[in-house]
């Protein structure tokens, strides 16, 4: 009876989304294909400078063509004369659609049973209808890092754009491995360990990795050999991270633990690396930009680590990365509020890394270091139309998006949110009887 009520539960819960769409607005709207024309606008494209009064051509998906005066048969054509065009905004680390409601376990998909799942696909547990996904794209940020969390080899990162009825259609072309580096700091304030059993613990985590690594290695090079192996997913996952067919995405955040990885990651010559999180970054940029390993840090809008820092340290710590001579991209590492990916831009950009470079942090360093430059990160002729139109700077919190359009879809405009809003701002029937 327990387990026929959790089900009614979770049905209902999936049902609520979709009854409050249609009772706030009266009919579905759905993501609108085709060809258009977006005139006038300012485009800030990120790698070609800043376009005046310029027109768009968005058709079969792509960015069709850029500049004055364009004219297209057929295509729908929207006023953008006052407005700034923007390459979609890309999110480097979240929980996007793996987690609804986090007080109800059973709608939390980001962690597995087990301390070494990499072949665990974050990719296969998204949903493409949580109601998360609306909220974050109408805000400017068409597209994120969906990341597993918890053990030390968690599962397989994908990258995905936030439209479609499928994983595989939201798919946007990047996988990584995440892997958790062991720390000599305390986990928290709460952590009571005394010195040497942190030293003690860490040693025998790395020990544990060295021996993983060690392992995947000799499985790479038995298939390598075509030897016949017995069944074991975890490493023939972690044998394509040796094999360098996927990315290893090391988090680490203390500026010693930092140090470590750097050297572990050189002597087992890792092919791809990326270092995640990176929140004492600012202390070993030097040695971070000499390593030439790009960085996904945040969030920006955090507390210090330490009770002995300034107060904007988490502020300036992308910005003095970059200046050292870091490839810096942005996270929330958020599952609800991955649409504050733009304030967290914006503090970092007021604290030291500038609003240009702080817009490329969002679109074009992702892109880059995700290996989807080609597609994503920038308005260029040949990209995927995944853009978003607004009044104004997105990071800015006056700023209105007017438009957003994900691989040449125009997205509709509407969110849980918004409709909520619209509901409530003029009530019918209101207090009075």
């Amino acid at each position: 009876m327990r387990k026929i009520n959790l089900i009614i539960y979770i049905v209902l819960l999936l049902l609520v989304p979709i009854l409050s769409y249609g009772q706030i607005e009266g009919e579905v709207l759905k993501p609108e294909g085709g060809k258009f024309l977006l005139t006038g606008a300012t485009v800030v494209t990120v790698t070609n400078g800043v376009l005046e009064a310029t027109d768009v051509l968005i058709s079969e998906g792509k960015i069709q063509q850029i500049g004055k005066n364009l004219s297209a048969s057929e295509a729908t054509v929207v006023d953008c004369n006052g407005h700034f065009i923007y390459p979609g905004m890309i999110d480097s680390g979240t929980r996007m659609g793996l987690v609804e409601v986090g007080s109800l376990a059973e709608t939390q998909d980001y962690a597995e049973i087990g301390n070494v799942t990499p072949n665990m696909q974050a990719l296969t547990a998204i949903n493409p209808n949580s109601v998360v996904i609306p909220v974050t794209r109408v805000s400017g940020v068409t597209t994120t890092l969906s990341v597993p969390a918890g053990g030390l080899f968690p599962g397989t990162s994908a990258l995905i754009n936030l439209n479609g009825y499928t994983p595989d259609q939201m798919f946007a072309g990047f996988k990584g491995v995440p892997m958790n580096f062991p720390t000599l700091a305390r986990r928290g304030r709460w952590d009571r360990r005394s010195d040497e059993d942190i030293e003690k613990d860490a040693k025998k985590a790395m020990k544990n990795i060295d021996e993983l690594w060690e392992k995947a290695s000799t499985y790479m090079k038995l298939e390598d050999a075509e030897a016949e192996l017995t069944y074991y997913p975890e490493m023939e996952q972690l044998a394509k991270v040796v094999r360098g067919e996927l990315a290893l995405m090391v988090e680490v955040n203390k500026a010693e633990d930092i140090k470590n990885a750097i050297k572990w990651i050189k002597e087992k010559e890792v092919q791809k690396a990326i270092l995640t999180g990176v929140s004492e970054g600012y202390r070993v940029a030097k040695e971070i930009a000499e390593s030439g390993l790009p960085v996904i840090t945040g969030p920006v809008l955090a507390i210090p680590s330490r009770d002995s820092d300034r107060y904007d340290a988490a502020y300036s710590n992308a910005g003095k990365m970059q200046k050292a001579g870091v490839k810096v991209a942005l996270r929330t590492n958020e599952a609800e509020n991955v649409r504050n990916l733009p304030f967290n831009a914006g503090f970092a950009a007021a604290y030291g890394l500038g609003k240009e470079e702080a817009l490329k942090a969002v679109t074009i360093v992702p892109a880059e270091i995700f290996g989807v430059d080609d597609k994503l990160g920038s308005i260029e002729e040949g990209k995927n139309a995944t853009l978003f139109i607004a009044d104004g700077d997105p990071f800015e919190t006056k700023t209105q998006i007017k438009h957003v359009f994900i691989d040449g879809y125009k997205i509709p405009m509407t969110s849980r949110h918004i409709r909520l809003y619209q509901e409530f701002l003029e009530r019918n029937p209101g207090l009075e009887k």
